[in-house]
């Protein structure tokens, strides 16, 4: 028996193939706005615009009295006059340039979205029951828009640097934003067999809960590696698996108060619990694809996905081993991004393997 979504079936004029060819576009291109953002974190330019002009904002300063302009308001900021005092105006360009492209590519994915999905939807090529979904995809990329200016702000004000909490959030829905589009473009793909082992049976209820366990450690990771990125966190403690000498357990574990606080604020804490989240992801993420093996699961969604975990955790080690050098870290928040990917493609095969409902 095939797996075919019957939401397909009701309308002739569907064109779900090329709907879930346009979802995946998105995907990859809000995946290369994740590697857009690491980069212009790294390298410190996200403080660099100050106002936030969805219209306006979509060119850079033209004239050298723009430029000047700009970089006033720039000399005004928390971040100028407590770490880049003294720079001078080309240095200035460089940084903004990271911003400036950051924000003209998100603006760029509202158009691959926007654009196609009110032509889909006008020519009634999207399969029943998806349009109020992909609708609501489109409101939240809409508010990911004020989530960045949001997090933006908490820069501007008295501190040098955006909220770590902002930051997590901001990436979050990033993060949301391209899953929602990759769960979307696969179960609008036509007419897919069922995920089933070599006797015949689709896997059970077991493999699927063990599969929700392992994204959700995925997720809670990337969360908590966000929170080192917005902190600096990997910037101390550049060794493994030690922190400090002979200790697993960094010494400044528990100064602040109450003593949870420290797993979302405290440095040392926090990179504490990002790598050890991280290492409880890679056994469990292991554990799933065995599972999978054991139950007789076709397909490479499993395979790849053991063999990614494996790879980012590597990627993790190397960066903090390199006291976060710039290359190795924005490849490591794509290997996250990757992983995520992969993650939601064995969730979605979970779920499809599940017998229909009656």
């Amino acid at each position: 028996m095939t797996f075919v979504n019957p939401a397909i079936n009701e309308n002739p004029r569907a064109r779900p193939r090329l709907v879930a060819r346009w979802l995946l576009l998105v995907a990859v291109m809000i995946f290369a706005m994740c590697i857009i953002g690491a980069i212009t974190r790294l390298t410190e330019s996200g403080l660099s615009i100050t106002e936030w002009k969805p219209i306006m904002g979509v060119f850079p300063p033209q004239t050298e009295v723009q430029w000047q302009a700009e970089f006033k308001l720039y000399q005004a900021t928390p971040e100028y006059r407590q770490k880049n005092m003294g720079m001078d105006i080309s240095e200035f360009k460089q940084i903004y340039f990271w911003e400036w492209f950051h924000r003209f590519w998100g603006r760029l994915i509202g158009l691959a979205y926007a654009v196609p999905f009110l032509l889909f939807w006008w020519f009634r090529f999207i399969p029943r029951g998806y349009a109020w979904k992909l609708l609501l995809l489109l409101g939240l990329g809409g508010a990911q828009g004020f989530v960045g200016w949001f997090m933006v702000q908490s820069g501007l004000i008295d501190r040098p640097s955006v909220s770590h909490y902002r930051l997590a959030l901001h990436l979050s829905l990033a993060l949301l934003l391209y899953s929602l589009c990759i769960w979307l473009a696969l179960s609008i793909r036509p007419a897919t067999r069922p995920t089933v082992g070599m006797n015949g049976r689709p896997p059970g209820l077991w493999l699927k809960a063990h599969t929700i366990f392992a994204f959700i450690c995925i997720v809670t990771t990337i969360v908590w590696g966000a929170f080192v990125a917005g902190l600096d966190a990997g910037l101390i403690y550049n060794e493994f698996p030690t922190m400090g000498p002979g200790r697993l357990i960094p010494v400044e574990m528990w100064h602040h108060a109450p003593p949870f606080i420290n797993l979302f604020e405290n440095h040392a804490a926090v990179q504490f619990t990002h790598r050890w989240l991280a290492i409880g992801t890679v056994i469990v993420v292991l554990s799933l694809v065995a599972h999978a093996m054991l139950a007789d699961v076709q397909g490479r969604a499993y395979p790849a996905l053991a063999i990614m975990v494996m790879v980012q955790a590597g990627l993790g080690i190397v960066t903090l081993l390199s006291n976060v050098d710039i290359k190795l870290a924005v490849m490591h928040q794509a290997g996250a991004v990757i992983l995520l990917g992969l993650g939601v493609v064995a969730l979605h095969t979970a779920f499809r393997s599940l017998p229909p409902k009656r």
